[in-house]
């Protein structure tokens, strides 16, 4: 399969880490995470000293996005390395303001051609998204969720995966949940229509639906 970029929005809650490692791992595409790429760099013990770190990680663990020009600048240096490499590349909420996407989407297109660009929403309630959020938990280890749906908390005591001990993002307070939510209606959401603008098709897929389900229809139309 020719190098491509798929991008895949939907609210908090909505699936879009779990179908990218999906995709990831049946078209040997690279995953960029950037919702854990950024937790992962704002919650470094080495850079906590850091002004602009210490700024961004207070808008972060608030549920407020982080400032867009700082995002864009290490999303696209990040891109620009897995292309570099050869690989194809998923988004999961990224980019996520007008800004970022004002700066990301043209260099996306010069690196792999926009007909090689796929976007997909995955639609989910509010009321399901905050009820997925609350009770989610991930493995400490190896960061996969727990899908609590089919595998209830009380009696999974460790990951299913590794072996590893769960864990609950401070992201995934209820309050927190719901300026996430907000976020996403006012700051991402106007993307949409920038990408409409741009020529793209926005894919809009069910994401209430099995985890099985949502994927096989990102990869018909893919296909």
């Amino acid at each position: 399969m020719r190098p491509v970029a798929v991008i895949l929005y939907g609210p908090p809650g909505s699936g879009k880490g779990t179908q990218a490692n999906l995709l990831a791992s049946k078209l040997n595409l690279i995953h960029f995470d950037t919702g854990r790429f950024c937790e992962s760099l704002v919650h470094d013990p080495d850079l906590q000293k850091n002004k602009i770190i210490k700024r961004e990680r207070k808008l972060f663990d608030s549920g407020i996005l982080m400032t867009p020009k700082f995002v864009l600048q290490a999303v696209t240096k990040q891109t620009k390395k897995i292309h570099r490499a050869g690989w194809g590349i998923i988004f999961s909420g990224s980019p996520r303001t007008l800004f970022e996407a004002n700066g990301l989407l043209p260099i996306l297109e010069k690196l792999y051609n926009k007909k090689n660009i796929f976007v997909f929403i995955l639609e989910v309630p509010e009321k399901v998204s905050i009820t997925r959020n609350s009770q989610r938990i991930l493995c400490s280890v190896c960061k996969a969720p727990l899908l609590t749906k089919y595998y209830p908390p009380k009696t999974s005591k460790y990951c299913p995966i590794c072996a590893g001990s769960f864990y609950r993002r401070t992201l995934d307070d209820t309050k927190v949940i719901k300026v996430r939510l907000g976020e996403y209606r006012e700051r991402t959401e106007p993307i949409f229509k920038l990408m409409k603008k741009r020529g793209y098709r926005l894919n809009r897929i069910n994401g209430t639906l099995a985890p099985f389900k949502v994927f096989n229809q990102i990869l018909s139309r893919l296909s």
